[in-house]
């Protein structure tokens, strides 16, 4: 729904003022699916060393989503024709105490806002992790129970981080889940970019077994995403894979960057139709928790270990563009869990990267989204050396102390400069 405040074409289209939210998003081909395990009850636990963004949802009643992670998109959705207005504070989106979040659609307008239509009519929330986090690669899931009702329109959903740049559908959207209340009982995932946006995504949909409405209990929802396909699942119920063979005569296959998350629940649209006498309000999607693990598709993965039997480590969880890579402890934890994927050295969904692509001798290493150059291909000659730009990964001091930043060098065949894994 991204950009979204799309005609369930497209998620694309809220007029939701920043850049990043006009894109437009599409309904998937529907080819339901019947699901044969019912939903767990359970939440399930997160793996520690593989866990990159894990939101639990847990707060006081009536309390905000947590900013360092989340940002309220505001406004409405003309391209979709959508009838809500998203709103920020906790009128609409807000913790419940019980450790999930509620997003709530309601029939008003406090605010006295004007929608493309005229005097707006409802009020909703749309939530994303744009600019707080984005990961290439791995599983992307949530726990929800969905709202029912005619025009109804929840999603889970992802959008390409260079939508500023490039724009949507170049950008790309990964559809997780999306439903409309018409469908009580079915579920689409879809993919749009260049060639097959809109109403011409790539989908499919998923139908619960027995007369289940996925509005009767909390249902689990997920992609797991490497390289070279998508798949997505119901329940552990796998339901579609989707390949670069899928977008061949259509487009390019642009789903090998960093995706930020996106949670909403529109009201209305051209996919979903408008409330009608039946439609009752407020209507609600709850979330009990938004899991996100790597997984980059390549081979091996763990530790790296060096001088003094410390961890590449990353300094600090969720990092930015240009985030220190250190020695620290090892601890297990994501920020030290480095994957290969081809050439390249991948953790917290970005890749290990050589800053400015410069090969001076002292120029930092850092942590930045993949993409592809020479600053991030890494090899490993069989000396024990991780070499780039051809030069050395490097401890500087040289020293082992807690913090020591890494660098490239000159090889020197120093102890410093020595790496064990990932394999």
């Amino acid at each position: 729904m991204s950009v979204r405040l799309r005609a369930r074409p497209s998620r694309t289209g809220a007029i939701l003022v920043t850049v990043l939210m006009a894109l437009g998003w599409t309904a998937a081909a529907t080819t339901p699916a019947t699901a044969t395990a019912p939903a767990t009850a359970t939440r399930p636990a997160v793996a520690a060393a593989a866990a990159t963004f894990t939101e639990d949802f847990d707060g006081p009643a009536g309390s905000a989503v947590n900013g360092a992670r989340w940002q309220h998109e505001t406004g409405d959705n003309v391209n979709n024709h959508e009838r809500q207005w998203y709103t920020s504070g906790t009128n609409n989106a807000a913790l419940n105490g019980q450790g999930q979040l509620v997003i709530t659609a309601k029939r008003e307008n406090p605010g006295g806002n004007n929608c493309w239509y005229g005097y707006c009519q409802y009020t909703s929330a749309r939530l994303s992790t744009a600019g707080r986090f984005t990961q290439a690669y791995g599983r992307f899931e949530s726990r929800m129970k969905l709202p029912r009702g005619q025009g109804m329109w929840p999603a889970f959903w992802m959008l390409g981080n260079n939508i500023g740049s490039v724009g949507w559908p170049a950008s790309g959207e990964i559809d997780i889940m999306e439903n409309v209340g018409f469908e009580p009982r079915t579920v689409h995932g879809t993919l749009h970019g260049p060639g097959y946006s809109g109403s011409g995504g790539i989908g499919a949909g998923y139908t619960l077994p027995g007369g289940q409405a996925f509005a009767d209990g909390f249902h689990t929802f997920a992609v797991d995403w490497t390289p070279n396909s998508i798949t997505w699942s119901v329940d552990g119920n796998v339901y579609q894979t989707r390949t670069p063979a899928d977008t061949a005569g259509k487009g390019a296959w642009v789903f090998d960057h960093p995706f930020y998350l996106i949670l909403n629940l529109a009201v209305g649209g051209y996919w979903p139709g408008d409330p009608d006498g039946s439609t009752t309000f407020p209507q609600q999607l709850v979330v009990d928790y938004v899991h996100v693990t790597s997984g980059d598709g390549g081979s091996g993965g763990g530790a790296i270990t060096g001088l003094g039997g410390k961890c590449v480590d990353v300094a600090g969880a969720n990092p930015a563009n240009g985030t220190q890579v250190q020695l620290y402890d090892c601890n297990g934890t994501a920020a030290q869990q480095w994957s290969a994927s081809g050439s390249s050295l991948r953790a917290l969904g970005k890749c290990l990267d050589v800053a400015a692509a410069s090969s001076a001798n002292g120029t930092k290493v850092q942590l930045y989204d993949c993409n592809g150059t020479a600053a991030q291909q890494w090899t490993r000659p069989g000396d024990g050396t991780l070499r780039a730009l051809g030069k050395c990964l490097d401890a500087t001091g040289p020293s082992s102390a807690n913090g020591t930043p890494l660098q490239i060098w000159d090889c020197t065949g120093g102890t410093n400069q020595r790496w064990n894994g990932p394999a």
